[in-house]
Order: C-alpha cells, then structure tokens, then sequence
C-alpha cells in the first residue's frame, strides 16, 4: 500500500544542567508523566519527566515549516521554566549521572512499553538499570492513513537507509547505542510508527530539522516505489562502520547538511 497523507510529530530527550555546568535529573523538578503530559500549550505541545530527562511532543507537522517552528517553539519555553530553577537544557546524547541523582524511583525506569527490532521482527531487550549511563533519543513519528504493520517494517527499514545511516557521521556519540537505538528500533502506533533509532542530534539546529523532515520524505518515497535495499543496513548500524556506510549513501547520492554553517540554538 501506499503511504498518503503524512504528519511528522516527535519526542526529543534533553538533559539539564546547572549552572556549574553539571548533569542535572529532571525528577520532581517539572512534573508531567507518560500518561498525563504537562501541557506547554494549548494546541498540543507538552512535556514530561522521562527518567532523569526532559521529553517534549509536538503536534503532528504537515510540512517542514510547521514541524521546525513547533520543535523551535517547545525548546523556547522548556529553556524558559528550566532557567526559573537556574538550569540549562542540553541537547547531548548521552551522559553519566550522580549516584545521587539516581537514587530516585523514576531514574530507574527504562522501556515504559517494549520497543521492536524491525529487520529481526523480534521484541528488544531493554537496558539495565546498573549503570550510571543516560541517554536522550530523538524518536520520529510517521502518521499516514490506514497503517499496517507490513508497511511499517518496510519503512522503519527505509528509515535507517536515509537517516540511520547518516545519523553515523551527524552523531558523533557512540554510547548511546550499547543502551539503545541499534538499528531497525521501533514501536507501532495507531497513527502509524515511531522511528527509535537516532538520538536527539538532529533538533540542535534548524538545518538538521530540515535534514530529518526532507530524509525521512526519502525514505516514504523510497517505500512507495518498492525500492529494494541491498546493503546488510543492520550490521553497519550496529557497528558504526562507517566506511560501509559511505558505500551506502553514494550509491544513493545522499549529501549531509553543511554543519559549518550551523548555529547551535541550546
């Protein structure tokens, strides 16, 4: 079938630091939960307590401005109550945290619900809790009409071809993946899937916004021509293999964003 009538939402993970510039947990600090976001507006921006994070959601985007402006718009007024507490947001992938700051309830809950490894069709394991490791993701939410689960493999598969991959050399972070985001990571929706793989790299600038709405657009296309991909995708996201991965992106005449010219904006 094919994929019509597109939003793009998400739900980016940040970290907060104090003014000392050290890691600070979100746990009591801003409420929120899974099952009742803090609403950041009206119109569907809202934000909750993930862990030791900060997650926001957006409303879903039908084009790339609404979507830019609506990640634009969350950062601003999270930023704004995180000052009020003399904090600062920090668009990092991962980090390590006191033992102090995890001695909280809610900085031991990982995987709320299971997560799904699209090439294996299997149920992930999720992480373990001994670790002083945290980390942000950067999930993508595909709504389309009708979605199926078929379709949903073949995009998630789609997805870590133009963003995974390039997401290799955008994301300078490796750490995150022992934790999770190994490639193929997915949950199904009712308004169709979450895309699980990358971090939260891509919402640090206005040109890497551009870059995931018009990469994840490739992916859609890519789907709905029954395009066929003929490269071991998985193995060269798990490992970091970059070298492959420069293989895979000329042979799709993929370009990264120019970073130069990129202002962090956080």
């Amino acid at each position: 079938m094919k994929i019509k009538n597109v939003t793009l939402g998400c739900d980016p993970e940040l970290f907060l630091r104090s003014i000392d510039g050290e890691l600070v947990s979100s746990c009591d600090k801003f409420g929120g939960t899974k099952k009742k976001p803090l609403p950041l507006t009206d119109v569907g921006h809202c934000m909750q307590e993930d862990n030791v994070a900060l997650e926001f959601n957006i409303p879903p985007a039908v084009d790339k401005l609404s979507f830019k402006r609506d990640i634009n718009k969350s950062l601003t007024l999270i930023g704004e109550r995180a000052k009020e507490q003399n904090l600062n947001l920090a668009i990092e992938t991962s980090g390590y945290f006191s033992d102090e700051d995890l001695d909280h309830p809610k900085a031991k809950e990982f995987g709320c619900s299971p997560d799904f490894n699209a090439w294996k069709k299997k149920i992930n394991i999720p992480p373990s809790p001994n670790t002083n490791l945290r980390t942000c993701g950067g999930h993508i939410h595909i709504g389309y009409d009708n979605p199926k689960l078929q379709t949903n493999l073949e995009l998630i598969k789609a997805m870590d071809l133009f963003i995974g991959i390039p997401s290799l050399f955008l994301d300078d972070d490796n750490l995150r993946r022992s934790m999770y985001g190994k490639a193929g990571c997915f949950r199904n929706k009712s308004f169709g899937v979450e895309y699980r793989v990358v971090s939260n790299f891509w919402i640090k600038t206005d040109n890497l916004i551009d870059w995931a709405w018009d990469s994840t657009h490739l992916a859609i296309d890519f789907v709905n021509n029954s395009c066929a991909i003929e490269f071991d995708i998985e193995s060269i996201i798990n490992n970091n293999d970059k070298d492959k991965a420069v293989e895979v992106m000329k042979s799709l005449k993929l370009n990264l964003p120019v970073l130069e010219q990129i202002k962090i904006k956080v």
